[in-house]
């Protein structure tokens, strides 16, 4: 139940917001009006479900959604007054919760999608073109978020690769990986994703779903993040609401890491004192199948020399064919950049996949040096 505190703070919320949104609606041209007041509205209700349930089930990411909206509908006049009473929205999370709650990373994506969209609506407006155009943002907006989902910088002796490819070239992937330094930047954790589906529907639905896992990535314990990442899922109830993924936390101190799936195919464990590759057993229910799920973690220690290879059905799926049978050729060619290292084998592993290539093609190849 929501404290007395915490309720007055949403309400003050609320009412400061109103008046910029009056003032909005009397300024902007008539057409944009029920767009632009729905938006607000949407913005200052994200303030409140957060309050009132939480971080984990509304998330401060959610502002995302109406940047979208309003990049795509919006004049850049409008565009502007959005982004300003959003501004105070995620000012006042920040006041009432801290960073402890609203992370960085999530702040970030949220200021690239303002930044974007309101560039976007800026040359839309100068050119002259409608609102559904909007193909073209969501292309530039996926592009600079794939940019910002790259692994962070890892200390010496530690190296790693991720490679996206959209299934038959095209522009949209619905796989994604959002990764972080978190503690002190000696642990990193990150997750690769595979949504439902293909094309711009699916990669409609990755973009929403990186900001929203982003934001919990690093903001809660290592074991809450995939029931976390499940429930928020199942809430959506897209029509096809489900994803599959695999989390990993690894200690870049001691090497020591723990995996967690949803659904995913295997992880595989390079152990250079053997020269082999072995196959790790966590699964789990995919996400967004059941209201409630569990995920149990396999842990194991990276050493000198031995690496992770992470990857989505897209690499190892080929039609007709169990799927032992694309693994095994993965894992084949991953023998092969042994004795030259691992140093530029994601893009080697993706093209020699045995995949099907009208599917999304995700890897994330991790390794120790020393």
């Amino acid at each position: 139940m929501l404290a007395p505190p915490a309720l007055r703070r949403a309400c003050e919320a609320v009412l400061l917001s109103l008046p910029r949104a009056v003032a909005s609606l009397r300024s902007s041209p008539p057409a944009e009006g029920p767009a632009l007041f729905c938006l607000l509205l949407l913005s200052v209700l994200i303030v409140v479900g957060r309050l009132v349930l939480g971080e984990q089930v509304v998330p401060s990411g959610a502002q995302i959604v109406p940047l979208l909206g309003g990049a795509l509908l919006l004049r850049q006049r409008s565009m502007r007054q959005l982004i300003a009473v959003i501004s105070v929205a995620l000012a006042f999370d920040l006041v009432q919760a801290g960073l402890t709650v609203v992370r960085p990373g999530a702040l970030i994506t949220i200021a690239i999608t303002a930044l974007i969209g309101y560039e976007f609506s800026r040359s839309r407006e100068e050119t002259g073109l409608a609102g559904s155009s909007g193909d073209t943002f969501l292309v530039d907006l996926r592009d600079r978020l794939e940019r910002q989902g790259e692994l962070p910088p890892l200390p010496a002796g530690w190296h790693g690769e991720a490679v996206l490819r959209p299934a038959g070239g095209g522009p949209f992937a619905g796989d994604f990986v959002v990764s972080a330094l978190t503690g002190d930047g000696s642990r990193l954790e990150l997750a690769l994703v595979d949504v439902s589906g293909k094309g711009i529907d699916a990669g409609t639905r990755a973009l929403l779903l990186s900001g929203a896992l982003g934001g919990l990535l690093g903001s809660l314990r290592p074991e809450e993040f995939l029931p976390a990442a499940n429930r928020y899922l199942d809430r959506q109830q897209w029509d096809e609401g489900f994803a599959t993924a695999v989390h990993l936390v690894v200690d870049l101190a001691d090497g020591a890491y723990a995996v967690e799936s949803a659904g995913h195919p295997p992880v595989a464990h390079f152990d250079a004192g053997s020269g082999r590759w072995r196959l790790l057993t966590a699964e789990g229910p995919a996400l967004g199948l059941l209201p409630v799920a569990t995920y149990a973690a396999e842990t194991g220690r990276l050493d000198p020399g031995d690496a992770l290879l992470l990857y989505t059905d897209g690499l190892v799926e080929v039609p007709g064919r169990d799927l032992e049978v694309g693994i095994d050729k993965l894992l084949g060619e991953a023998e092969r950049l042994v004795p030259q290292g691992f140093a530029g084998g994601g893009e080697l592993l993706v093209s020699r996949a045995a995949g099907d290539s009208t599917d999304d093609r995700g890897l994330v190849l991790l390794w120790r040096s020393r």
